[in-house]
């Protein structure tokens, strides 16, 4: 690491990945946020408690943020890591919206995209990538499984413990926990591929399968309903699916599904949903 690297700067980042928010006995509540810059490159930024942030600061999807980060020690070699200081997160208007078919975000976040899963995993190996974007060539299905219904009681304990005198108004209690995994199986478009199953750890399936409890389904139909979404609408024959992948710090080696991509397909590219092996 260089000097330069030890140092803080400040970031310009389009937000388009954010991860369910999990206790951590290291970090309080961990909240993996990451993004592209204005060349397309992936930084991740963490720790961020993003439900204790003050409301001004709490960004959305596809809106742009200033933050002053440095890169993270030598416990984590992943090149896009970043620890940001939080309270010099600023909002730069308002997000990016679909219109035009998602075009204006396309223009940041497929500047620098993959080819595959197993192309990823060649720059891992290279220079330490361990965040990227690509098209699957087919998704297979969504695979939901049951979970532990609540976190680890060490992480509560801790977490209660570390907001014990807490004046700020910070949250006292860990997010709810989703009871279930979800897992993509998809292929990718490459020669080498022999399939994949995939834990997704977007912030959105979450908050979707709380929304829909709280509506009143059962925890079993709320996760058939976040099913429907992720698989049926986001990765419908319609769409040019892509999925945001990233790894995490103590499994640097295992990519997970953390956010979707999903405009639709243009009139002249229906059809063409399925990328052809090459």
């Amino acid at each position: 690491m260089t000097a330069e690297d030890r140092e803080y700067r400040k970031i310009k980042v389009l937000i388009t990945i954010k991860t369910y928010p999990i206790p951590s006995a290291r970090y309080d509540e961990l909240v993996c946020t990451a993004g592209v810059t204005e060349a397309g490159d992936f930084i991740r930024l963490y720790p961020i408690n993003f439900r204790d942030l003050p409301f001004s600061q709490q960004y959305k999807k596809y809106q742009w943020i200033e933050v002053m980060a440095k890169k993270h020690g030598n416990r984590d070699v992943r090149k896009e890591s970043y620890r940001p200081d939080c309270s010099t997160i600023r909002i730069l208007g308002e997000p990016i919206g679909p219109g035009d078919n998602w075009a204006e975000r396309a223009r940041y976040v497929l500047k620098n995209k993959a080819r595959s899963i197993e192309d990823l995993k060649d720059r891992w190996k290279a220079d330490r990538t361990s965040l990227g974007i690509f098209k699957p060539r087919k998704v297979h299905d969504l695979v939901i499984s049951p979970d532990d219904p609540d976190w680890k009681p060490r992480f509560k304990a801790t977490l209660r413990q570390a907001r014990l005198w807490e004046t700020r108004g910070v949250s006292k209690e860990p997010p709810r926990k989703v009871p279930f995994k979800f897992h993509y199986e998809f292929e990718c478009v490459d020669t080498r591929c022999k399939g994949h199953r995939m834990m997704i750890e977007d912030w959105e399936v979450g908050a979707l399968f709380w929304k829909l409890v709280d509506r009143g389904l059962l925890h079993e139909d709320a996760a058939k309903k976040v099913r429907e979404k992720f698989l049926g609408e986001l990765c419908g024959p319609d769409k040019d699916t892509h999925f945001f992948v990233g790894t995490t710090l103590e499994h640097p080696e295992a990519w997970i599904v953390v956010g979707v991509f999903w405009p639709t397909l243009r009139p002249n590219e229906q059809g063409l949903g399925e990328q052809r092996l090459f």
